[in-house]
């Protein structure tokens, strides 16, 4: 038999037989895929994230006021321990005595965008951030230049906060505290007396009127009773308090009540006579109104 006539059927397949393994092979992969797919997961689907709220800070409230707004907004955690200190400011290097208590003062108003469930801790972090984005090297300045350090500019800006009830009044308030301080007189700052009771009483707000005894309670915060500025801040005052602080009128008065017309201006004066006939007015006011403060009908 010659070489080209030997069979070799043992060692090459036929295109049929090489079409036949294809075709198995093909029917293998197709029940593997499907036997697969049976035993893959699920695709996870993410987490939505919480909801982002608005916290909402007033110009004027304290800490203890500030607390149980941002609990109802969801916040978690003690907000009176986390803004009692915290690592990004020391009240200490703004000229407030070693020792001082908490944060009172630099917890900067504003409306900030939290998650529900974030922590008290975040939001007073991000409260200093404002703080230092809105007292900085002008503020510095003008308590140089006021003769005072800037943590007193501050409580004197707390002050003016709580008293001021409209804009153009703030300045002039905060002259008459300066002064009265450089006259030696106590401030008589009815706010701070309001603060003295609200720490007293372990309360976040009294609303009140001030009764004979708590006006004359014995607190550093009765200014009436103490010659000077307060231990600390009695609010967390906004830019435009801080401002009348660093910049208050260039004005004599010594003296203010509320206008009798109940509109929410002072009255402004000089002397204890003017403030005196003032005063008057405005009891006399409270009287016509049934002994409830006068409502103003201007426009």
């Amino acid at each position: 038999m010659s070489r080209g006539d030997r069979s070799t059927s043992g060692h090459r397949r036929t295109p049929l037989a090489w079409l036949s393994a294809l075709v198995a092979l093909a029917a293998l992969a197709a029940v593997v895929v499907a036997l697969a797919g049976t035993h893959d997961p699920k695709p996870v689907k993410p987490l939505a994230p919480a909801p982002e709220i608005k916290v909402l800070i007033t110009e004027g409230k304290t800490r203890a006021q500030i607390a149980p707004l941002v609990a109802a907004d969801g916040l978690k955690g003690d907000y009176l321990a986390a803004s009692a200190r915290a690592p990004a400011l020391n009240p200490v290097e703004y000229g407030a005595p070693a020792g001082t208590p908490n944060l009172e003062g630099f917890l900067f108003p504003a409306t900030y965008d939290m998650y529900k469930g974030d922590s008290v801790s975040r939001l007073v972090e991000e409260q200093l951030t404002a703080f230092h984005e809105n007292f900085g090297a002008s503020q510095l300045a003008s308590a140089r230049a006021l003769h005072i350090t800037p943590y007193q500019l501050l409580i004197v800006a707390s002050m003016v906060e709580r008293e001021a009830v409209v804009p153009g009044d703030r300045p002039k308030i905060a002259a008459v505290i300066y002064n009265r301080l450089a006259a030696g007189m106590p401030l008589g700052i009815d706010a701070s007396i309001y603060y003295a009771v609200e720490q007293a009483e372990h309360i976040p707000t009294y609303t009140g009127e001030l009764t004979e005894s708590q006006l004359h309670i014995d607190s550093p915060y009765n200014t009436r009773t103490h010659v000077g500025l307060p231990p600390t801040p009695i609010s967390n005052p906004g830019l435009a308090s801080i401002e009348a602080a660093a910049h208050p009128a260039h004005v004599g008065y010594l003296y203010y009540v509320a206008g009798a017309d109940g509109c929410g201006e002072q009255v402004f004066s000089d002397t204890q006579a003017e403030f005196e006939v003032d005063v008057a007015a405005y009891r006399e006011a409270v009287a016509r109104n049934g002994g409830h403060p006068p409502a103003c009908r201007r426009g």
